[in-house]
């Protein structure tokens, strides 16, 4: 059974998908909302929103533009990335977290190794290496130097487009 969409939509991946438990996970096309509404993986919400219609020779499917899982099973286990350079400067979006600069960054320790500063999420900035050599080994506070946000480890994928996708709610 081929189903095809009636009305061509803008969006890439125009259907939210809800956990059983009502946690929006993520965004997927009308293909995999209509394969889990047909096999009974997913039921529709009654949100008010936009909808889309998909036809086959024996079906008309109608997509809303929120589905819920009715399938449960173990919750993917997600791990914080390790410490390393390539995360640290996804995290702080390949800036220096002291000046904006995006060249020329190392790795900086928050509260200086030689000081008792653990290697983790907490303590670890992305840092040009003028700033990273302003500050020496001292703190940001004893080199006067502020950081413009404070490190901390990343989120689930999943928490994050929940905050998202409420915030996209009120607004």
């Amino acid at each position: 059974m081929t189903l095809r969409p009636l009305v061509v939509h803008t969006q890439r991946r125009p259907v939210v998908l809800f956990s059983q438990n009502y946690l929006p996970m993520t965004r997927i096309d009308l293909k995999r909302a209509a394969i889990l509404l047909v096999t009974d993986r997913a039921e529709p919400l009654d949100f008010v929103g936009q909808s889309w219609q998909m036809r086959s020779a024996r079906l008309v499917l109608e997509i809303p533009e929120h589905i819920r899982l009715t399938v449960g099973g173990a919750e993917r286990l997600w791990k914080v990335p390790p410490v390393n350079r390539r995360e640290v400067l996804r995290r702080d979006e390949h800036t220096c977290q002291y000046c904006g600069s995006r060249k020329q960054l190392t790795l900086d320790h928050v509260v200086p190794r030689s000081q008792g500063g653990p290697h983790t999420w907490d303590n670890v900035v992305a840092a040009c290496s003028s700033c990273n050599s302003r500050k020496g080994a001292r703190t940001p506070e004893r080199a006067r130097m502020a950081l413009k946000r404070q490190p901390k480890a990343p989120t689930h994928p999943v928490v994050a487009f929940a905050e998202q996708f409420w915030k996209e709610q009120k607004g």
